[in-house]
């Protein structure tokens, strides 16, 4: 008897992403991308991968399949996946402490992020995608500009719309050229809005028809927006935290930076309260697009009235390595008298806020911890 066809394509499936998540490699270019994607999802979601292939090998078993040498390989296959998707999980448990190490870092205090209760731990588990809590509200595709769709963005709440409370402003990633602001982070959004915070996901214009000065008057414009639509939604719009994710941080961390700045602020108009902290997960921080001068990096507009920071990478980003982000942080430090945050966490992938996960739980509740200490200080202590 020859191998089951369907147990052999279900094996082969997941040793291919399973071998890409483990290994990632960064060169070349196209096969950092196929590592991107093969790997992505069986990265954050292990557990889930690991019962479907032990429910088909238990179901070769039961039919009696496994009967010739070509079916014994692929269950020996099945076997070495297991143990790769096992220590793909043990990557997902490190990082809360690495988060914890960060946090206690950059506020110089010890610094422990809640553990996750067993019932979140399984609704992690086995329900992957970020499920709106029933105590938050969506409002959709409130215009903030006139580029149509491009000028979009979404409103995140509490039911009971308590006021006064922080914003946070989120720009998506898609390295400018595609994306929009329902894709990342929305276990993160969920969490914030879930604990009264005032949530904004907004899209911005893409190239080639927009650039870097489009980008940043978008962003500038959606926390104008906050700032004087906010209260509506119960925000207080001098609190206001922005995060990204890839391309996103790069803009909010160009945002936070020159935000800082009065001559910046003046020419975009912007007479609001500097933000009062920034959150870049795996983003780039070097030139935009190949353009030259310090305005187009984060890296090269950093200075010593900088914000606070939380900076979160992949050490197995194939996309951005993480080597940028170390370079941003370095720099960073040198100058900022801020609280300047940096968790590399092992065996993370770009893009590990799509989905519900251990990881991307760790990093909300280090989100979470950052913003209430950047909130009870009024900015960091600046």
């Amino acid at each position: 008897m020859s191998v089951p066809v369907g147990y052999l394509a279900t094996v082969a499936l997941v040793a291919w992403c399973t071998g890409f998540a483990l290994a990632a490699p960064s060169r070349p270019r196209v096969l950092a991308v196929v590592a991107f994607w093969s790997g992505l999802l069986l990265n954050e979601q292990p557990f889930l991968a690991l019962v479907w292939l032990s429910a088909a090998t238990a179901l070769v078993f039961a039919q009696g399949d496994v009967a010739s040498p070509a079916a014994w390989a692929a269950v020996a296959l099945a076997a070495a996946t297991s143990v790769g998707l096992v220590l793909l999980a043990r990557r997902g448990l490190r990082a809360r402490p690495v988060l914890d190490r960060a946090l206690a870092e950059g506020f110089g205090a010890p610094v422990r992020t809640p553990a996750p209760r067993r019932r979140d731990l399984l609704r992690t588990l086995l329900v992957p995608l970020p499920v709106r809590p029933r105590g938050v509200e969506r409002i959709a595709d409130i215009p903030y500009g006139d580029a149509g769709r491009r000028h979009l963005l979404d409103v995140y709440r509490h039911r009971s719309r308590p006021g006064g409370r922080p914003a946070l402003v989120y720009l998506h990633g898609g390295g400018y050229t595609g994306g929009g602001k329902d894709r990342e982070a929305r276990a993160l959004l969920h969490r914030f809005a879930a604990r009264g915070w005032v949530c904004v996901s907004a899209n911005d214009r893409l190239r080639p028809g927009a650039g870097l000065a489009e980008h940043l008057a978008d962003a500038r414009q959606v926390v104008a927006w906050v700032r004087e639509h906010g209260a509506v939604h119960g925000a207080d719009g001098d609190t206001v935290v922005v995060a990204g994710s890839s391309a996103g941080a790069h803009l909010a961390a160009l945002l936070a930076l020159a935000a800082e700045e009065p001559a910046h602020r003046a020419a975009a108009a912007d007479t609001g309260p500097p933000v009062a902290a920034a959150v870049c997960l795996y983003g780039y921080f070097g030139a935009y697009y190949g353009m030259s001068g310090a305005e187009t990096s984060p890296t090269a507009r950093v200075h010593a009235g900088a914000p606070p920071f939380l900076v979160v990478h992949g050490d197995h980003d194939t996309l951005v390595p993480a080597a940028d982000a170390r370079r941003f942080v370095s720099a960073l430090r040198q100058v900022s008298a801020a609280p300047v945050c940096h968790a590399e966490l092992p065996g993370a992938q770009h893009s590990f806020d799509v989905l519900r996960s251990v990881r991307f739980d760790a990093v909300v509740d280090a989100v979470e911890v950052f913003a209430a200490r950047v909130a009870e200080t009024d900015g960091g202590g600046r």
